[in-house]
């Protein structure tokens, strides 16, 4: 989205790793990301936790393909994520997802005041996160995937889609 917030750590992200990483702390730390139309990766790549660069350097990239499916990669996991400490950031691996509502404000009518509202989020068990191991994300069917009537009403989906034949969807 175009809306960036101070919450947005919080309720918006895809993160493989997320914790208090200084990329600038050596020259052989990067962050590189590759787009080739069916996937976007993005690779932290011996990146160091600020002020713990004696834990040692991580490697690790999210890989976001265009069938919804995701992939994390760990490749170098130097210590247990539940060592790092959360104290400066955030520590957490997974999905998550909100909105945001901008309603006029009771104090002042001309303002407005931003509610955010998370509506799914999908943590990982971050002590299975170590090296060489992966995760994968897989996205449930939807009522949006059938193309014909037919199609929706035969679905053996668990919830109640309906076809609209005005909109054909």
């Amino acid at each position: 989205g175009d809306v960036i917030h101070r919450m947005l750590t919080a309720t918006q992200y895809i993160a493989p790793l997320m914790a208090n990483f200084n990329p600038s702390y050596s020259r052989n730390s990067t962050v590189q990301y590759m787009d080739n139309g069916t996937v976007f990766v993005v690779q932290w790549d011996k990146v160091y936790l600020q002020g713990k660069e004696d834990m040692g350097s991580f490697t690790f990239q999210a890989a976001l393909h265009s069938t919804g499916r995701i992939v994390f990669g760990y490749k170098e996991i130097p210590v247990p994520v539940l060592q790092i400490s959360a104290t400066q950031h955030p520590v957490k691996a997974g999905l998550s997802d909100a909105f945001m509502v901008l309603n006029p404000s009771p104090d002042v009518p001309e303002s407005r005041r931003r509610t955010i509202y998370e509506y799914h989020r999908v943590e990982l068990d971050t002590s299975k996160i170590t090296n060489m191991s992966a995760v994968e994300f897989t996205p449930l069917p939807t009522c949006l995937q059938h193309q014909s009537c037919e199609m929706c009403v035969t679905s053996e989906l668990t919830f109640n889609c309906s076809w609209c034949h005005v909109l054909q969807r």
